[in-house]
């Protein structure tokens, strides 16, 4: 896996016409080209902010980016060894939402309480146990963007706390591949640091 952080001055965001999720969603996947007969996405990001000068966007991707044509990017390779620790401190930003078992909808999860107990009673399937101690939202909102004419709407929220790998397959998956819905607009990538015991 390579770890990437894409740079961009207030003047590549005009350059590029980022004026939303959707826009950065393009500019990012503008750097992974499709590949012949492959449809699948190999590759994560996650908007990182930055101050008045410059944003950083970090990406986790199976394959090198291509060289933006506006910014600058920093890649390396991320040891297998960077996996195989039993505790992290962590990051992700999510699109927590459950789906309705009558209608079939997604139901976006909010209030500081209920996404605290949707995390908790997920990550089990993403291969780890989360410290309650450490565990906190740190902004929940709502973003819109148009795609298409049609207005799309995520949940979102950023949680951050430690963790304890309880399946190593599962949470290699899960770093690896992202967790939950709408990965492709900037959810669902795992950042994480090793702590020791």
């Amino acid at each position: 896996m390579i770890a990437s952080v894409l740079i961009l001055t207030r003047e590549d965001w005009v350059r590029l016409g980022i004026k939303d999720d959707y826009g950065l969603h393009k500019g990012v996947y503008s750097l992974f080209p499709k590949i012949a007969d492959d449809s699948s996405r190999d590759f994560l990001f996650a908007d990182k902010g930055g101050d008045y000068n410059a944003k950083q966007i970090l990406m986790l991707s199976k394959r090198e980016p291509a060289k933006p044509e506006v910014g600058s990017i920093v890649s390396k390779v991320i040891p297998e060894s960077f996996l195989m620790h039993d505790l992290y401190g962590f990051e992700i930003i999510l699109n927590p939402v459950k789906r309705d078992s009558r209608t079939r909808k997604l139901i976006p999860i909010i209030g500081k309480s209920d996404l605290l107990e949707w995390f908790k009673t997920k990550s089990p399937s993403w291969g780890f146990k989360t410290d309650e101690k450490t565990l906190m939202v740190l902004m929940s909102s709502v973003r819109k963007f148009k795609k298409g004419g049609n207005e799309i709407t995520h949940n979102t929220a950023t949680f951050k706390g430690q963790l304890e790998v309880t399946d190593r397959e599962r949470f290699i998956h899960s770093f690896e591949n992202g967790i939950g819905k709408a990965k492709s607009f900037g959810f669902g990538l795992l950042q994480i640091i090793p702590l020791q015991k």
